[in-house]
């Protein structure tokens, strides 16, 4: 059986004051709650900045990593307490988190007892750790959005993709990101507008904004091409 397994960093965590990272490590935690909720993943924050999550029904591995992303850039962190820092505060506020698809097998999977253990959690933390971004001097990001198998047209078909959804993701503000996280964890837009104290219409120009309906053909065209 093939699982998604998706390893994840967040983008200039160093660069956070203490009391910041333990508010983004409590939002992850939240998270964490919801997506099993949602999609029965099994996660687990390592060092407070390190996630890992195994998505059971393989085929959802792309929505649960755009929930992932959209979740973390709306984290409010306040940008005006970062002066020193700013260029490294910037950078997490474009991206939140590097996130890596591993898709594959698990050798074993006891998510009672903590372990995961297996080629699909190997490949996504390989892809994790090949693409650091922490460099004192300068940081640069390109990418944030990675998938790995062992099967190489799924490799090759997966990477525009992710490519274009992680331009598309890194341009979109905060609010834009709360809404996309809300349908991305399958919330109707009256739901969203309840949830968010906005007006109905104010949801849709977000969806709109941050290109909803070509991440959602995203996420279906992942699950097709897993399923088939």
């Amino acid at each position: 059986m093939n699982y998604s397994v998706i390893s994840g960093d967040i983008v200039s965590s160093t660069g956070l004051h203490i009391q910041d990272r333990k508010f983004v490590e409590e939002n992850l935690n939240t998270l964490l709650h919801s997506l099993k909720k949602e999609f029965n993943v099994y996660g687990r924050i390592i060092k407070g900045d390190y996630l890992e999550c195994v998505v059971p029904n393989a085929s959802e591995g792309l929505q649960v990593a755009l929930a992932i992303k959209s979740f973390v850039k709306a984290i409010p962190i306040k940008m005006k307490a970062y002066k020193s820092e700013e260029n490294r505060i910037k950078q997490f506020k474009i991206h939140g988190i590097r996130l890596a698809i591993g898709y594959g097998e698990l050798s074993r999977y006891k998510p009672e007892e903590g372990v995961i253990d297996g080629e699909a959690i190997y490949l996504s933390g390989r892809e994790i750790s090949g693409e650091t971004t922490y460099n004192k001097e300068r940081i640069v990001i390109k990418n944030t959005l990675f998938f790995a198998s062992k099967n190489e047209d799924f490799n090759k078909n997966f990477q525009p993709l992710l490519a274009l959804l992680d331009v598309l993701l890194s341009k979109a503000t905060s609010r834009q990101c709360e809404v996309l996280y809300l349908k991305l964890m399958n919330n109707q837009e009256d739901e969203i507008a309840k949830r968010l104290g906005i007006g109905q219409s104010a949801v849709n120009q977000h969806s709109t904004s941050v290109g909803w309906n070509a991440i959602d053909e995203a996420v279906n065209y992942f699950k097709m091409v897993i399923s088939s």
